[in-house]
């Protein structure tokens, strides 16, 4: 789920260029959550998983520093 969610976000980035009001307020929101409960969700899994989960919140912070129109 995390990384449709993720995925949408950046098609959305890439074609836009930036983040509209909305997406930047959901963006912000899971920051806020943090990413304690994405990683242990993860560690369950193995390391294939912690390692694509890892570049995951890369890409969240990567969007995170788009401008916002």
């Amino acid at each position: 789920m995390y990384a449709s969610w993720v995925g949408s976000m950046v098609e959305i980035a890439l074609q836009r260029g930036s983040l509209d009001r909305n997406r930047a307020t959901m963006l912000a929101t899971r920051r806020a959550e943090g990413n304690e409960r994405v990683f242990r969700a993860a560690g369950d899994l193995g390391e294939p998983v912690r390692s694509y989960v890892a570049r995951l919140i890369t890409i969240e912070d990567l969007l995170a520093e788009l401008p916002v129109t």
